[in-house]
């Protein structure tokens, strides 16, 4: 079971607005999902990192999986966030399936270790309360070994893998896994700002990565996917060196700045998103003025 196929184009991962009294911008959402749509996404992955998911209450979250699909209105598939707390994590789940997602992304649980036994009941608690397929998120405290990997893939419950640690030799043992199992899995690129590894992941058999670009940018990061999809690699250098590399120098400089760029990158391109919520922080004046400044660098190259 998948019950979800991607075409071909980059997967667009929606901030989540908030308005002046930090609530939900629902109307504001779906004019943001609906012109990634049309911007020509693959695949929208709503209420996930980039959407902060790590801030939304379980009511929230449902109310930005419903805005989403009715955005989306069937075009191309959706996939929602359901990790952190277990109790937390079986809510959304329920309220994706009951919204019309097509599947979950499954985050890590909240805060504590556990052993790999632990970690595939995690999952396994999470499909039961939905119906839905699930791709696991192999990264922070829920790092996957081969042999867990390995029972995943025995489960039909399990669509796919997006890979958040970065080493390449075991993400390609996992792919090798699914093989012999005879599952044709989707296997993600997940690490921040993937276009800059998504060179080393396509090699071992993981063509999909998370585009947060996308959703400030979509013209930038349509122009790169092409680039790859199309093998021009003079085409992707220039895109990296005059845009991709600078951002992400920027985007190391503080914590959290994976998500919080990418918003205010959103409130750059005209859409009042509003701010990042605690524990994230916006970028200083001097900062949104590189972003800008950077963009308008990489525009300059389309």
């Amino acid at each position: 079971m998948t019950g979800f196929a991607f075409a071909d184009g980059p997967l667009f991962f929606p901030v989540t607005p908030f308005d002046e009294a930090d609530r939900v911008d629902a109307e504001l959402l779906a004019q943001h999902v609906a012109s990634g749509v049309e911007a020509g996404t693959a695949g929208v992955f709503a209420a996930c990192g980039t959407g902060e998911y790590h801030a939304l209450s379980a009511e929230e979250s449902a109310l930005v999986v419903r805005e989403s699909v009715a955005a989306v209105a069937g075009r191309v598939p959706v996939l929602a966030g359901a990790g952190g707390p277990l109790g937390h994590a079986r809510q959304v789940a329920r309220a994706a399936a009951d919204a019309g997602a097509d599947g979950l992304l499954v985050m890590p649980p909240y805060l504590v270790g556990a052993p790999q036994a632990g970690l595939l009941a995690y999952v396994d608690a999470i499909t039961q309360a939905s119906a839905l397929p699930v791709i696991v998120y192999h990264r922070a405290n829920a790092q996957l070994t081969e042999s867990t990997v390995a029972a995943l893939v025995e489960r039909d419950h399990v669509a796919g893998i997006k890979d958040g640690v970065g080493d390449v030799a075991l993400m390609q043992r996992f792919v090798l896994a699914a093989r012999r199992a005879g599952r044709e899995l989707q296997f993600f690129n997940g690490l921040l700002t993937a276009e800059l590894s998504q060179a080393a992941y396509r090699a071992i058999g993981v063509p999909l990565y998370s585009s947060a670009v996308f959703a400030m940018a979509p013209d930038l990061a349509t122009a790169w996917f092409e680039a790859y999809r199309d093998g021009d690699d003079a085409r992707q250098q220039e895109l990296l060196d005059g845009f991709y590399v600078p951002l992400v120098r920027l985007r190391d400089e503080t914590p959290g700045f994976a998500v919080s760029l990418v918003k205010a990158g959103v409130r750059l391109a005209g859409l009042p998103v509003g701010s990042v919520r605690a524990p994230l922080t916006d970028p200083t004046p001097e900062q949104t003025g590189r972003l800008a400044a950077i963009i308008a660098q990489g525009r300059a190259l389309l």
